[in-house]
């Protein structure tokens, strides 16, 4: 199971995408923050979290970590858990950091086992 389902419960869409092309907010015509924008481009209250988790699935090195949970705090991305080495967790944070949005990874509560 990926990180996609197994965080948010939900079939990963087959036209998901990492950093889509944002749409405006439907109520106020407004560009979407880049934190909130959903893995179509839609607006998306976890949408950076989700296109994390999306980027961790397309990552081989990554996509079965199972230990390893994703959440947001506005623009930063909150990772818990435990990775297997410090290399990875250099990578963990690499790809993070390159999700559009992504304005600082916190890695406070990951462990390496």
């Amino acid at each position: 199971m990926g990180f996609f389902q197994r965080i948010f419960g939900l079939e990963k869409p087959a036209d998901a995408q990492v950093n889509p092309s944002a749409a405006n907010d439907p109520q106020t015509g407004e560009p979407i923050a880049p934190e909130r924008v959903g893995i179509n481009g839609e607006y998306d209250q976890s949408g950076l979290a989700k296109r994390v988790a999306l980027a961790f699935d397309n990552d081989t090195q990554l996509s079965d970590l199972e230990g390893l949970w994703v959440a947001q705090t506005g623009s930063t991305v909150v990772l818990k858990g435990s990775v297997p080495s410090n290399d990875i967790l250099d990578k963990v944070k690499e790809v993070a950091k390159g999700v559009n949005g992504a304005g600082a990874v916190d890695v406070d509560e990951v462990s390496i086992t």
